[in-house]
């Protein structure tokens, strides 16, 4: 069973965001995404500054079973990016929620997003 967290919006491609009262986003991948790839190894996070559309793919996220892309779940751009994903990529794996989240964004669109509920039951739980 994953950890979902309720008042975290999510995508059917399992990312969460958490939006912020600055009207900034930040989002990862979810607790599922990551115990479905399992060690995650390495990451291509998207670049600050960069802007994103919702659905397109902004990143990859490498484990030792597959690779897999992450969509942007809102549009806008990137504010902020955690670089510290890029030396200790397994944070992902221990806790995709707080200190493993991917990027911030300030929003210029939304995205499709989902409530926890219609997370849980699009994976099945």
């Amino acid at each position: 069973m994953s950890l979902i967290p309720d008042g975290l919006s999510y995508t059917k491609e399992h990312e969460w965001v958490e939006s912020r009262s600055d009207g900034m986003v930040r989002f990862g991948i979810t607790d599922y995404a990551q115990s479905a790839l399992g060690d995650i190894v390495y990451i291509q996070l998207p670049q600050v500054g960069e802007v994103l559309v919702a659905g397109k793919v902004c990143g990859e996220v490498e484990s030792t079973k597959s690779v897999s892309e992450i969509y942007a779940p809102v549009s806008g751009t990137v504010k902020g990016v955690n670089d510290s994903l890029n030396q200790t990529p397994e944070i992902l794996n221990k806790d995709p929620y707080q200190v493993g989240w991917i990027a911030e964004v300030e929003v210029t669109g939304p995205g499709e997003l989902l409530s926890s509920v219609e997370y849980r039951t699009l994976i099945g739980e």
